[in-house]
């Protein structure tokens, strides 16, 4: 692999994350205490409704202004402020460690944005690297002081196997994690085509964050003349042609698949970044954070 592993230890790099954060609308609950509103109620601090007590709640939630007036016992509930859990998809393909320069380095750099964005706020952060299978890098955990330690382990990671969406996503949903944002760091190719990604990613039960790994090259390559083409992932090789013709065939199969993903993302809800691997990494992030958070 022919770049510098310290690439992701930039300290300018992860100082210029420090002003942005991810912000839920509502987060499911059983977390820890947080910054996010969660969808359950219980002693918080911010007012949120009444409800009828129940034989084994808690007594100090009883409103007995309410009891006084009306004769009846009600419980007064409050907005729990809990964690966003965040888990990252990372793309470690043997594809991703080829070309100059390697997508694997901004894919690094992405994850490691986005999980010390979390971490510095108090949220869970999970980095699951995927090829045709998942692995835990860092199980769900939080601490900010734990930024160092996982840019450490994504540095040593080596590359996987071919990319396969549905027996990684497959694999995800069977670990039954508490529901969060799911963000997946990918150049998006499987050798099962764009469907296969979209009817993989369906099946996540998580809110989604697709980060696009893209370079100019992908939709336009510059090729011209007689190749002899070989995969890098499953060592297939073919001889090709390349004509006017056959690129602009090219185009149009490579359009198709950017459609697909990017009507899924509106359909689904969910947010889509194309990252320029050729540019870099924190300025194109900082969109999605214009306002101070991103939002989801």
């Amino acid at each position: 692999m022919a770049f510098d592993r310290a690439s992701i230890f930039d300290a300018a790099f992860l100082e210029s994350l420090k002003r942005l954060r991810i912000v839920a609308r509502r987060v499911p609950g059983g977390g820890r205490f947080a910054e996010h509103r969660s969808q359950d109620a219980g002693g918080g601090v911010d007012f949120k409704d009444f409800r009828p007590y129940s034989p084994g709640d808690d007594f100090r939630s009883i409103d007995w202004n309410i009891y006084q007036r009306l004769g009846k016992v009600f419980l007064r509930l409050y907005e729990e402020l809990e964690d966003l859990p965040l888990y990252i998809l990372t793309d470690h393909s043997k594809s991703l460690y080829q070309e100059q320069p390697p997508r694997i380095v901004p894919s690094l750099r992405a994850t490691l944005a986005l999980a010390s964005i979390s971490l510095n706020h108090h949220d869970t952060v999970g980095v699951f690297p995927f090829s045709n299978d998942v692995q835990t890098l860092w199980s769900p955990q939080g601490g900010a002081g734990k930024v160092m330690r996982l840019a450490t382990r994504l540095s040593s990671l080596e590359p996987g196997g071919s990319t396969d969406f549905a027996m990684s996503l497959k694999r995800l949903n069977s670990m039954s994690l508490r529901r969060g944002l799911l963000a997946v760091v990918s150049d998006f190719f499987d050798p099962q085509g764009i469907e296969a990604v979209t009817a993989a990613l369906k099946t996540v039960r998580h809110r989604l964050l697709l980060i696009q790994l893209v370079r100019p090259s992908d939709r336009r390559p510059e090729l011209n003349g007689d190749y002899h083409l070989v995969d890098c992932e499953s060592g297939e090789s073919a001889e090709v042609s390349v004509t006017v013709r056959l690129l602009s065939r090219y185009t149009e199969a490579y359009d198709r698949f950017q459609t697909g993903l990017t009507d899924f993302a509106s359909k689904r809800g969910a947010g889509l970044l194309q990252l320029d691997v050729e540019q870099e990494v924190a300025p194109q992030l900082a969109t999605l954070f214009e306002t101070g958070g991103y939002v989801v």
